[in-house]
């Protein structure tokens, strides 16, 4: 399983996002870790759109999360970004095969379907069981300088 880079920047801009209390302009989030603004901000309004992050206009307008951090689950910004369908997709080829049998659903009963569902339902509940917040309480633990230096960068980015 692979996901788009996105997901990680994602991750980590509403990281970034839940120790800052103002809006930030898109061009400072996308200096932050050298990306393309355009790109950013597309990933931006998923989060938007998702209901995770809010946007403001004008000269002091930006970005902020838009929810507390513990409302937001990692399984919110990772369905934001790469969408709410499953992983695995079975394509029933057993329909073609010699056991086949007319009018049988094989996504119900193909042995592999039904293993690659239970693994996703087990990373999807383990998403959803980690928020923002959880993940910025280990950062905190382990770099606890780090809200204070990304405030700092952000506000030199500005």
């Amino acid at each position: 399983m692979r996901m788009s880079q996105g997901v990680e920047r994602a991750l980590h801009t509403c990281l970034n996002l839940s120790w800052l209390d103002t809006p930030v302009p898109t061009g400072a989030l996308a200096a932050f870790y050298e990306l393309p603004p355009a790109y950013l901000n597309k990933l931006l309004q998923a989060l938007v759109r998702a209901g995770i992050l809010a946007s403001t206009s004008g000269p002091r307008g930006g970005f902020q999360l838009a929810r507390a951090p513990e409302a937001v689950s990692l399984l919110d910004i990772v369905a934001a970004i790469e969408g709410p369908e499953e992983l695995f997709q079975c394509d029933q080829i057993l329909r073609k095969g010699p056991g086949e049998h007319a009018g049988v659903d094989y996504r119900q009963s193909c042995a592999f379907a039904q293993a690659m569902r239970g693994a996703e339902l087990a990373w999807r509940r383990e998403l959803a069981g980690r928020t923002v917040a959880d993940v910025r309480a280990d950062v905190e633990r382990g770099h606890p300088e780090a809200p204070a230096r990304t405030r700092a960068r952000i506000a030199e980015l500005r």
